[in-house]
Formats: structure tokens, C-alpha cells, sequence
């Protein structure tokens, strides 16, 4: 087996094609509907039938842009993200991310790792009040437009999208922004995954019905009312005040809420009944005599024969016959006085379901209380509009009942998520994770220039609040640590250089390649592409050691060792790669393992000698591949 160079155009390059994804799919089920490698439009509507829609006029949502849209969620990025350990929190163990990144790209550069890993996905997006949008209108190059947007490159001809309301494009800017990250986000959900978006009045319609085509009609949830502020605005000359906004919430597949417990303090017994603790239920039904005359009946008690004739409007709850039942039970509790109405005992045992529906009236929070938070952390007003903690809480909490799984917030804003997320595992003891992803927006403020750099102090300062609080505290219960860390990435361009040639100067251009890592990027750097590219998370499992003077990087347990080492002479491979052997022997990985290196640490005799080496000790079944970067 030859080692293998990963180039620029290489799959592993990129991020996930989702459009090659597709078509795969669709060959797959219908492999008659290609010919020549093209789709066959016409054979393929003959094979669905019935559920093919030729009608002219079609329901739906379309504005200028859709197509392009959603082409552009399926163009792969070359980008990559560089880690950040100086500007992160207990970098070695958290399982936490913040990234700093056009968050386009960022859901891009996340499918392979995270496609069908993210529990909940909580967004509260730009709401489409007519001013400008920060996300750059000219996707022929993203990279490069995101390093022009945050100041990284020069500036020249740099644009935003600019949507006030009378440039004709109000709504369409909005959904063409929105829709391509929806898109991304759908893949990144587990099959029992939610995703939770906020929003207005102003885009309200139009999220749900974007919502409802990506997501699914049927996999609509709920849409919660939130009621934001808690005095009416008096400030409108039409005196409407508008004191409430929507979450509006979509299911993979089979989710559910946690919903609200029962009361059980309302059950008790009081005569000692041996079933246990019960509680008094009305016995009267439902539907007037017209509507259900077999309800309408006289009950009688047959203690002291007491006529109890039913309601005009209501009869009882049960037939005659299923009453008596009742009657024989010794569950039914008559009144002590001749004016009362019989009711029925409802035994605690008896409850199959502990919880009752979650309400879609939202009364927890005001944006008062984001304001005052933020305020109190900062002693500064540094970031307007704040969603309050306590309502994200509420949220996470509903989605995530078995207290797991990873959050994902791709408009983190100043951060309440991670602030959410965080007090929740502290009140609950769960082990849930946050994923954060930040634009630098420019804020203007002195001390936090970006939106981003606003995000990571906060959750900075409520990490070192939480950690002050419990300072000195005795862990009774011996549990594990909380994880109160986050790791930092930064969008960039990827660290292998591009393929640029120059007819003039050939040579010069072929000499560059020889090495086609960019100068700047580190031994890390390339490390976290890898994991990217390769579809492991950021936050796997890593050990490094030592061998023949050269660090190695395990990876998963071993499902991925790898040596990035500058210079492996002759002499060094053999060594080099005996040691590899042997501490995957350690490891003992259930599966195989892909081993890569850089590509100008070799002559071709030692690349092809280490590769041999690893080749001829290891079974067909135990090696994934030899890769060079």
C-alpha cells in the first residue's frame, strides 16, 4: 500500500459533499433512473408515480434566490479551523467548543464530524427589522469574503447585504441567508433531535414555512409564545404594544419534550385506604342529553338511597354499567350532605404517565433579565437585547431529558446558551456540552472589538462565577467535575496551500509545492484539520508520546495515529515506524487505523520503506490507510 497524499482537491480536503451525498442516495434506490451517470428525469418521475407534481402553480414558499441558496448549502468549504488554546478554558478536558467563524461555514466544516451527533440546536438569528445583515452577499469565495468581513485581509470592495425595506429584497435577503444554514443544520440533529429557533413577528411566517420544507410538515413540534416583556410599551403612536415573540420548534424524526410532572402533592389518604394516596376527581362528563342520553341516568347511593340526578349539560363520565363497577370498588366518594355531587377516587397507582404536556405559553424570563445579566457581568453595557438565561434553560431542559447530549447555537450572540447550559448541568447534575459559533461582528467597543470576543468573556467570567461559588464546598457525593471549559477555533483557510500555477515561472511554482503546507500553520493547526477532514470530533481523545525523538498523536483510542514530523531520514523510519507498531499493539483499537504524515518530512526511498514497514505487520482488516499531508 502506497501512502497516499492528500492534495487540495482531495476529498479529505474538503468538507462533506453533500450534493455527491445525494445523488448517491438516489442511485442507490433508484439505480434504473441513471443512464450515463446522469440523472433521467423522466424515468425517475415514472418510477414515483403518483408523487410527482407537474402542476404549474405549486404550493410553496419561492423568492429570488432560493435555487442559489440552497446550491450553496451543498457546495463543500475548504476551509478549516485553527485551534485557540491560549484563549480557552482547561483546553486538555473540556468537551466544550466556541468558534469564532462565519457560521455558514463553520455548519460546513461540522458535517462530517457532527452530522447525526447534536441533541438540541437552539438559534435566535438576526430578526429582519430592515437594517443590514453582517453575512457577505458574494459567495464565490466565502473564505476570503468572511477574512475580508473581520478585517483579516485588505478590505477593498468589501460588501454587506443591505436590506432595508425599501430596497424591494426585504424578505428575500432574510431567507437567503437563513436558508442555507437551516439546510446545513438538518444533517448535524440526531434522529431524536430538536431544533428550537426564535424569532418575530417580521419572519415568523416565512420561518415556518422554511422550517416545514426542510425539516418536514409532519415533524413540525410546537411553537412556543414567549411573552418577553412584562409592562406594555407605551411609546407607539398606534398604541399597540407588542410584548411577546415565538419559538418555533422542528423534530428529526420521534422527538420529544420532557413535558411538566404531575401534581403529586394533591394525592393523599386520609381514610387509609390500602391502594395508597388518591385524590378527589369530578365524575361528570362531557356532552349535553341530546348529545350522549346513556350518560344522562340518576345515580344512586346505595348506602342510604340518595337520588343524585346528572348535570342537564354534562351527564356523567361513564355508562351505567361502568359506573356500577365503579359503585362496587368503594370508589366512589358520595357527599355528606344531600346537595353535594358524587366524585371518584383517582389512585397515584393507577398514573401511567408522570408528566402532563409542556405549555406553549412561554412565562419565564423577560429581556430585562438578559440585560441586567449581562450588566452584571461586564459592568458595561456591551451587547443590547440579551435572550435571558433562564428562558434558554427552560428550553434545554424540555429537549434534553435524559440530561445529555450536545447543544449547538450557530447565532451565540453574547453566549446565553453556554451560560444556559452550564447552570442547568450545575442544578440537574447533567453532562450536557455546548458547541457556540460566533461571526466577529465589529462592536466598536475598546475592549471587546467583536461579538465573538464578547461570547468567550462571558462564558469566561460565568465559568470563573460558578467555579468562586462552589470554591471550598465538600463534594458529598463524590461526583465527577463538571465541565466548566471551552475549547476556541477560528475560521480560516485550509492549511494545505492551493494549487496555483504560473506558466511563467513553472519551476518556481512546482518548487512550492514540494511542501504544500502554508508556512504559518502549526504541528496543531494540521492536527484539527485532520480530525475535520476525517470526521472526528474536536474534542476526541488525544495522547501523544514520544518515538525515535519524533511526537506521535493517537487519536481515538488509535483509529488514527499520526506524526507530523518536519525531517524522517532513512535512518529514523525503520525506528520510527517499529515504535508506531508497538504502541498500537498497546492501544489495541477495535478498529482499523489510518496512519498519516507530512509528506516533505520524506525522500521517496524512506516514505516508501515506513510505509512498507507498517504494511507488512499489520492485517489487511487492522489498516484503514498510509496518508500524507
Amino acid at each position: 500500500m502506497a501512502m497516499q497524499r492528500i492534495i487540495t482537491d482531495d476529498p479529505l480536503a474538503m468538507s462533506t459533499d453533500l450534493l455527491s451525498k445525494n445523488v448517491a442516495r438516489l442511485r442507490a434506490l433508484f439505480p434504473e433512473a441513471f443512464t450515463e451517470g446522469q440523472i433521467d428525469f423522466a424515468v425517475l418521475k415514472a418510477l414515483l408515480g403518483g408523487h410527482v407534481d407537474e402542476r404549474e402553480e405549486k404550493y410553496g414558499l419561492n423568492w429570488h434566490g432560493k435555487r442559489q441558496a440552497r446550491r450553496l448549502a451543498l457546495t463543500p468549504s475548504t476551509g478549516t479551523l485553527r485551534p485557540c488554546p491560549t484563549e480557552s478554558v482547561d483546553w486538555e478536558t473540556t468537551q466544550n467548543l466556541i468558534i469564532e467563524g462565519d457560521n455558514l461555514e463553520v455548519l460546513k466544516l461540522l458535517q462530517k464530524s457532527y452530522a447525526g451527533r447534536i441533541k438540541l440546536i437552539y438559534i435566535d438569528p438576526p430578526y429582519n427589522t430592515g437594517k443590514d445583515f453582517v453575512y457577505p452577499d458574494d459567495y464565490r469565495d466565502n473564505i476570503h469574503n468572511y477574512l475580508e468581513l473581520t478585517g483579516q485581509v485588505d478590505d477593498e470592495g468589501r460588501r454587506m447585504s443591505s436590506n432595508t425595506e425599501a430596497s424591494g429584497r426585504f424578505h428575500t435577503d432574510w431567507l437567503n441567508m437563513m436558508y442555507p444554514r437551516l439546510r446545513l443544520a438538518h444533517n448535524l440533529l440526531r434522529d431524536d433531535g430538536v431544533i428550537m429557533i426564535s424569532i418575530d413577528d417580521h419572519e415568523f411566517s416565512n420561518l415556518r414555512r422554511i422550517g416545514d420544507e426542510i425539516f418536514g410538515e409532519e415533524n413540525f413540534l410546537i411553537t412556543f409564545v414567549w411573552q418577553r416583556r412584562q409592562m406594555a410599551d407605551s411609546r407607539n403612536e398606534d398604541r399597540a404594544s407588542i410584548d411577546h415573540e415565538y419559538v418555533s420548534c422542528w423534530m428529526k424524526q420521534g422527538a420529544r419534550l420532557k413535558g411538566t410532572p404531575i401534581d403529586k402533592e394533591k394525592y393523599a389518604n386520609p381514610d387509609n385506604d390500602p391502594r395508597g394516596p388518591w385524590f378527589s376527581a369530578d365524575l361528570t362528563g362531557i356532552a349535553n342529553k341530546d348529545e350522549r342520553p346513556h350518560l344522562h341516568y340518576d345515580l344512586v347511593n346505595p348506602h342510604n338511597g340518595l337520588v343524585y340526578p346528572p348535570s342537564p349539560t354534562r351527564g356523567w363520565s361513564c355508562s351505567p354499567t361502568t359506573m356500577q363497577g365503579l359503585i362496587e370498588e368503594n370508589l366512589i366518594l358520595w357527599p355528606a350532605k344531600p346537595d353535594g355531587r358524587p366524585r371518584r377516587k383517582k389512585f397515584l397507582h393507577d398514573v401511567t404517565r408522570h408528566e402532563t404536556g409542556f405549555s406553549s405559553w412561554l412565562d419565564v424570563g423577560k429581556t430585562t433579565e438578559g440585560t441586567r445579566i449581562i450588566q452584571e457581568l461586564f459592568k458595561d453595557k456591551v451587547f443590547p437585547f440579551s435572550k435571558p438565561p433562564s428562558l434558554i434553560q427552560t428550553l434545554i431542559d424540555q429537549a434534553t431529558e435524559d440530561k445529555e447530549g450536545i447543544i449547538l447555537d450557530f447565532f451565540a450572540g453574547s453566549g446565553t446558551t453556554a451560560h444556559a447550559v452550564l447552570d442547568l448541568n450545575k442544578q440537574d447534575g447533567g453532562n450536557r456540552r455546548f458547541i457556540l459559533v460566533q461571526l466577529p461582528e465589529p462592536t466598536g467597543h475598546k475592549e471587546y472589538p467583536t461579538i465573538a470576543e464578547i461570547t468567550k468573556e462571558r462564558v469566561r467570567r460565568v465559568i470563573k462565577k460558578r467555579n468562586a461559588e462552589e470554591s471550598g464546598l465538600l463534594d458529598l457525593n463524590d461526583k465527577a467535575k463538571q465541565d466548566r471549559g471551552f475549547r476556541v477555533f477560528k475560521l480560516d483557510a485550509s492549511n494545505l496551500k492551493p494549487w496555483d500555477s504560473n506558466p511563467e515561472d513553472l519551476s518556481k511554482t512546482l518548487l512550492d509545492h514540494v511542501d504544500h503546507i502554508l508556512p504559518d500553520r502549526s504541528e496543531q493547526d494540521l492536527l484539527f484539520e485532520l480530525l475535520l477532514k476525517l470526521g472526528l470530533e474536536l474534542t476526541v481523545p488525544m495522547e501523544t508520546r514520544t518515538i525515535a525523538e519524533k511526537q506521535v498523536h493517537a487519536i481515538d483510542g488509535g483509529a488514527l495515529l499520526v506524526c507530523l514530523a518536519e525531517k524522517i531520514t532513512r535512518k529514523e523510519g525503520e525506528p520510527l515506524a517499529q515504535g508506531i507498531l508497538d504502541w498500537r499493539r498497546e492501544l489495541a483499537p477495535a478498529v482499523s487505523t489510518t496512519f498519516v504524515f507530512r509528506d516533505s518530512a520524506f525522500d521517496d526511498v524512506a516514505k516508501t520503506n515506513l510505509a512498507t514497514i507498517l504494511e507488512q505487520n499489520l492485517p489487511a482488516r487492522a489498516l484503514a490507510g498510509i496518508r500524507s499531508l
